[in-house]
């Protein structure tokens, strides 16, 4: 049964809401539990958590498997650290954030999790419930809360979450850019072979001049996609699709796509600076947290987003699982740097890999950052040659015919 109570919590804040009980006595002890003094309290309608306008109304689908943008992540993990440093206690926090969440669906995870806390959850059993929050969370929550420093692993998680989105914000400029000027090739080839060449067809055409074999070819294009540029738009929405759920569906298949584009000059080494970072990132929190090496590193490795740089992470903790140090199972793979193995070996041998991690993480970021910039760099004029190339063999393709005319003419 629902019912409707209104109650003042330790601020002397007005609360109200609806809580599920059994009976109305048994709805006040709930409510006392979580700190709140009873004003008001009545048998609610069965339509009672329905919203009263559409603009209350959520359309987020289940909460228990909806996605949380690593934005609002880093924002709830970040204000609960602050929060819990500056000594409010576990439970006044969550009421905070709840009361603060403007988001509808993340206002109810927050709730159902804070209910949960009330009936003798922990934060980390609570959190598993959700979908949206990561395992590599979870456990930094869960070893934060065994050894009573909650507020640090808030920290920590908040940390991750706001170098994991840097990173990712880098390669996504850094890939985005050479793309950009690719599609910005192909509109202009379009546009010329779509709009300019068929009016200098027809004028060419009016004076019967034989056209030169570079103007011929371009207006053979032309007509091509004139006819066909509908069936070129489909075939590559038809690539783009089957090659995207290959990747997914098919280990092999992804396995060779990212262990290419580790070869691609330029873009290979960002690839495998940045999943290195954020491997040697996560280990180094992860183990400063308390969790166990062997853990840690499958929790790391399934936040690497290149399959070929997870996959040499998983034969090093295959040879972990048997005895082998990490930095010897390291030393086995091209992939990890001398220097990754070398500072690997220091942390091992004096008892500080946290560290030793941590010093490579940014490392490997700022590595990442110089290649993006080199990549950046060589696009520029790379691209530009191309774009000179392309339009200047067309221009010349509507110009050359403009002797053969004259002559005609003559």
């Amino acid at each position: 049964m629902k019912y409707k109570y209104t109650a003042m919590n330790a601020r002397n804040q007005k609360k109200s809401g609806v809580i599920d009980a059994e009976t109305q006595s048994q709805a006040m002890s709930k409510l006392r539990e979580r700190g709140l003094i009873v004003q008001e309290i009545s048998e609610a309608g069965k339509n009672a958590d329905e919203p009263t306008s559409i603009w209350e109304m959520d359309f987020g689908g289940d909460i228990h498997t909806k996605k949380i943008a690593p934005k609002k992540l880093y924002l709830i993990f970040n204000q609960m650290a602050m929060m819990m440093k500056a000594g409010v206690n576990l439970s006044m926090s969550m009421s905070i954030m709840i009361e603060s969440e403007k988001d509808k669906s993340m206002q109810k995870i927050l709730k159902e999790m804070n209910e949960n806390l009330y009936t003798g959850f922990t934060l980390s059993q609570a959190m598993r419930n959700f979908a949206g929050f990561p395992v590599v969370y979870i456990s930094i929550i869960e070893a934060g809360e065994a050894n009573g420093r909650l507020d640090e692993a808030f920290e920590q998680c908040a940390l991750i979450c706001k170098k994991t989105m840097a990173l990712s914000g880098k390669i996504r400029s850094a890939l985005m850019y050479p793309l950009f000027l690719i599609v910005l090739v192909i509109v202009v080839v379009f546009i010329l072979c779509i709009v300019v060449l068929p009016t200098f067809k027809d004028v060419y055409g009016s004076f019967g001049a034989e056209l030169p074999g570079i103007t011929q070819a371009m207006m053979g294009l032309s007509d091509f996609l004139i006819a066909w540029w509908w069936l070129l738009i489909l075939v590559g929405v038809v690539i783009g699709v089957g090659f995207s759920m290959m990747k997914k569906k098919n280990e092999s298949f992804s396995l060779f796509v990212d262990q290419y584009i580790m070869k691609i000059p330029l873009v290979g080494p960002i690839i495998r600076e940045s999943s290195l970072a954020r491997f040697c990132r996560l280990m180094s929190t992860l183990t400063d947290a308390g969790i166990p090496i062997h853990r840690a590193m499958n929790l790391a490795k399934e936040t690497v987003p290149n399959s070929f740089v997870r996959e040499n992470i998983q034969h090093v903790i295959d040879d972990v699982q048997i005895g082998i140090t990490i930095h010897d199972a390291m030393a086995k793979h091209p992939v990890f740097d001398a220097i990754l193995v070398s500072m690997i070996r220091v942390g091992e041998e004096s008892g500080m890999l946290g560290d030793s991690l941590f010093k490579m993480a940014n490392l490997f970021e700022d590595q990442s950052d110089e290649s993006v910039q080199k990549l950046t760099d060589a696009m520029t004029p790379i691209m530009t040659v191309v774009i000179g190339v392309v339009v200047g063999t067309l221009v010349v393709a509507m110009i050359l015919p403009m002797f053969g005319v004259y002559s005609v003419i003559g």
